[in-house]
């Protein structure tokens, strides 16, 4: 509702605040490096970043801690978020992907303060929406607010210029996923050794699945067993609290299964893990000889296919890959990615990278180069963003001045 924690408590002097919005987890991991490498040009300024889920709160206390603060982002009534604007009094706004909400960000252009969208993508069935006459004149009005557009790629920049944003302020400047670092490894065990998958076991790993598609893993899986009994299947629902009702398909399907959160002693011969704990995947990704990635043999969209392909696992997705389409297709044409329609072609995949290591280390490092030949769109949003910092008549609002490198305050 637009009540907040004291932003400014009397006990220093305000300084000047960047609001960022992150929807939830997902987008809060991909602006993380944003958000750091803005505080390192301006650590004189203050970040707060706004999520909508309890998910993205921990992963803002748990990435930025000592570079932003969260808060949860107010519902999208003019009276809440005129309240949280003048609670915060922000020079700037960002937010992330396609967080268009209209009253927020008509507010905030009658508060004379510039909003950029960073990472912006534009889903075939988003556009798909909004690209009626009446609709497509509404959000006219709420893209023409904008001071940048930011987008993934080429089909983006199209889209949203297509529904009304000034071309003059749409720039293509990659995505920032293909930035993010490498997860930070712990000094002691991987994790297949705490979950006791033994060096002579190949684990499989399907992360961010959703409901319709554990069904099809179960039955690729007793396909592969049936040949390669030395395979263990790691499965990781998008939303843990699911994680009850996964275990319930893969016993059902005949499958002795642990849940991570609750493993007490190593087991031997085939097995499903669930992995029921948070802050885990990105990094199990690197113990697994092949990935999948979920949200893609369903119409949700797809998830992040980079966080395997970044530790040169090779990775497959299903046929619906809209919210990562550039990716996916970089993938797929570079041999580093396989699409994959079915139980069938999830058999034949795992069996081929199983049968012939060397080819699946090689199109593991294929992967792996994807992600490098793609790198640098952190930076060009990073020099985007400055501009407009540098632009804003909030900012020098705030008594703030240019030197010959980054913006400092004034003493």
């Amino acid at each position: 509702m637009g009540w907040q924690l004291p932003i400014f408590d009397g006990t220093q002097p305000s300084r000047p605040l960047v609001w960022i919005h992150a929807v939830s987890l997902g987008e809060v991991v991909a602006v993380s490096p944003l958000v750091r490498a803005l505080h390192e040009h301006h650590p004189e300024f203050r970040y707060i970043l706004t999520t909508v889920t309890e998910t993205g709160r921990e992963a803002v206390e748990q990435r930025l801690k000592g570079v932003a603060e969260h808060r949860y982002a107010p519902l999208d009534f003019t009276w809440a978020v005129g309240r949280m604007i003048r609670h915060m009094q922000p020079i700037l706004y960002v937010f992330v992907e396609t967080e268009l909400w209209p009253n927020l960000l008509w507010s905030l252009h009658e508060h004379d303060v510039p909003s950029v969208l960073v990472n912006g993508r534009l889903s075939s069935r988003s556009f798909g929406r909004q690209d009626l006459p009446l609709i497509r004149s509404f959000y006219r009005t709420v893209l023409q607010t904008l001071t940048l557009c930011l987008m993934q790629s080429d089909r983006d920049q199209e889209r949203i210029v297509a529904l009304g944003a000034e071309p003059s302020r749409v720039h293509v400047t990659g995505n920032i996923k293909f930035d993010q670092p490498l997860p930070e490894m712990k000094a002691e065990a991987s994790l297949r050794q705490s979950l006791g998958v033994e060096e002579c076991e190949q684990l499989i790993l399907a992360g961010s699945t959703h409901a319709g598609e554990e069904e099809l893993l179960a039955s690729a899986y007793a396909q592969i067993v049936k040949n390669h009994p030395d395979t263990v299947l790691m499965v990781a629902p998008r939303h843990i609290e699911r994680a009850e009702k996964v275990e319930a398909i893969f016993r059902e399907a005949g499958f002795a299964v642990e849940r991570r959160s609750r493993i007490q002693s190593a087991h031997k011969g085939p097995r499903v893990i669930i992995l029921d704990t948070r802050g885990e995947l990105a990094r199990a990704y690197r113990d697994a000889v092949v990935a999948f990635v979920g949200g893609t043999l369903i119409p949700v969209g797809g998830h992040n296919l980079l966080e395997p392909a970044v530790w040169g696992t090779p990775v497959m997705f299903g046929p619906y890959t809209d919210h990562c389409a550039e990716i996916a297709t970089l993938l797929s044409q570079s041999g580093g990615g396989r699409r994959v329609m079915g139980v069938e072609d999830l058999v034949v995949s795992i069996e081929e990278w199983i049968r012939q290591p060397d080819k699946r280390n090689q199109d593991g490092q294929v992967a792996k180069q994807v992600v490098s030949d793609n790198q640098g769109a952190l930076m060009r949003s990073v020099e985007q963003i400055e501009q407009c910092i540098r632009t804003a008549s909030s900012y020098s609002d705030h008594s703030l001045t240019t030197g010959a490198g980054p913006l400092v305050v004034k003493p």
